[in-house]
């Protein structure tokens, strides 16, 4: 495998991956319900990595790069198995944010440093 990879090849290679090993796909309900699950995840060490939370110690092995990996799996997953191109959907939601929020930003003094 490439090194560097399109979203366009990891929607290809999750479901290579899936018909390979795992057999078929979860259901896409049971699919948004693990989505929901690996968020949950994710959020819980970046709550006490950056947040004020502290780990307890068998959580001291998760590891933020692999939780998002899994975040990014399913969502594959259900791009995958409701037909949604991915590359085409991020190129048009960049498009739209850019076109609603060009300048939404720019006066907000809570990001002005």
């Amino acid at each position: 495998m490439n090194e560097d990879i399109t979203i366009k090849e990891a929607q290809s290679i999750v479901d290579d991956w899936i018909k390979t090993y795992g057999l078929r796909y979860f259901s896409e309900l049971t699919n948004m319900t693990i989505l929901v699950e690996e968020v949950g995840e994710l959020a819980r060490i970046m709550s006490r990595t950056y947040g004020d939370q502290s780990f307890k110690k068998e959580e001291l092995h998760k590891n933020l790069p692999d939780e998002m990996a899994d975040v990014l799996w399913v969502l594959l997953c259900l791009a995958n198995q409701t037909g949604v191109d991915l590359t085409q959907a991020l190129k048009e939601n960049i498009k739209k944010k850019t076109d609603r929020d060009k300048t939404r930003h720019i006066n907000n003094i809570k990001l002005i440093d």
